[in-house]
């Protein structure tokens, strides 16, 4: 292959645009949002100060922070018609396959779906944002044959999704925990997801498109699977002392083990130690530590055997499972958080946007003549 079209395969490398909102800086193990590091985000924001950051370009001030909270409230309730939808879907149907199909639903019931001035897809923004833990709530209720329950304009977005998919309000440390776990979900640079999204922006497209792209984007395992798949894996393990075993054996196989590694991330992801933090601290007041115990014996024969560190799906398996989360919901939360940092990024794409078309380098036969038979 000549020089010319030599190929960045997963386009890995390939700087496709410029972006103001996080910075994904691999060599120094750090993650910003805006410029305001992870860790600092964590400690002293909570997941609505964080959208408002990705949305505005800057932290709010206690006034702003107050006023854009009963904003998001305001637009909450997910049109009956949604909910129905779900309902009416085969008990067999995957979590993310009914998120993607709720997601592009709801496009019918906003009379400004077709509007894509920035004005309103900034409106459509902030409903996206509200509007998805309350889908995915219900759609946890219904798996379990349960009514959906609706969102409560008194409760912030974390504390709101664990009352809708269990009925009653979490403790201090659980809605800590879920508000640290959308937080460090938010943004990520330019990732499968996100850059999907974009690409489907790029054809001035509308907003509910480009999420529900996203969604599909965000479903399969290489992306945002690997949460639920790591606690699957704790499940199988069941206890510490099985662990080391369980993973040279698989690692004997030359098979997988999910939630380690990560593709830009070598020397650490720095959103890890704030949910094994929790993760643990959570799961003492269960008295369900072993998941954190079994988790930790999995790092170490990793980072012995491989030289690799887990990413941020490893310890956010054990975190929400202790919060009473089943695991073919992990994902779906996933998507939850990171709905700000898509429409944030799709925002951005329409403000500066150009039709993103790269190329494919032809490797296929050439010159080929039809021979007709006799």
């Amino acid at each position: 292959m000549s020089n010319a079209n030599q190929v960045a395969y997963g386009l890995e490398g390939v700087i496709a645009l410029e972006t103001e909102l996080s910075l994904v800086d691999g060599a120094n193990a750090s993650l910003y949002y805006r410029g305001y590091h992870i860790d600092d985000l964590v400690e002293h924001a909570t997941y609505e100060a964080v959208v408002y950051l990705l949305f505005y370009g800057d932290l709010p001030s206690d006034e702003q922070l107050a006023e854009f909270r009963q904003k998001l409230a305001a637009e909450q309730e997910v049109p009956q018609p949604v909910i129905e939808l779900l309902k009416s879907l085969p008990k067999y149907s995957v979590p993310m396959a009914m998120l993607r199909t709720a997601l592009s639903a709801l496009s019918h019931y906003d009379p400004e779906a077709e509007d894509n001035s920035l004005e309103a897809n900034f409106r459509k923004a902030i409903r996206l944002t509200a509007q998805s833990p309350v889908l995915v709530a219900a759609i946890g209720r219904i798996m379990q044959g349960k009514e959906p329950i609706a969102p409560r304009p008194d409760l912030g977005i974390a504390a709101n999704f664990l009352y809708m998919l269990n009925g009653e309000e979490g403790t201090e440390v659980a809605v800590k925990t879920m508000d640290t776990a959308l937080i460090l979900h938010a943004e990520h640079g330019l990732n499968a997801s996100t850059f999907a999204g974009r690409v489907t922006v790029s054809t001035l497209s509308d907003i509910y498109s480009a999420v529900t792209t996203a969604v599909g984007t965000l479903k399969g395992p290489l992306h945002g699977g690997a949460n639920e798949a790591v606690m699957k894996m704790l499940l199988e393990i069941g206890s510490p002392d099985r662990a080391e075993a369980y993973v040279r054996e698989k690692l004997a196989r030359k098979e997988r083990i999910m939630g380690i590694g990560h593709r830009v991330y070598k020397t650490g992801d720095p959103r890890v130690k704030h949910l094994k933090r929790l993760s643990r601290e959570l799961n003492a007041q269960k008295g369900t530590l072993h998941w954190v115990e079994i988790s930790e014996r999995i790092e170490q024969v990793m980072k012995e055997e491989k030289g690799l560190l887990p990413n941020v799906d490893f310890y956010s398996a054990s975190a929400y499972y202790a919060l009473g989360i089943p695991p073919e919901l992990y994902t779906p939360i996933f998507a939850v958080s990171r709905m700000s940092g898509w429409t944030a990024n799709f925002l951005e794409q329409y403000r500066e946007n150009r039709l993103i078309r790269p190329r494919a380098a032809y490797v296929g036969p050439r010159d080929r003549t039809i021979v007709k038979s006799n």
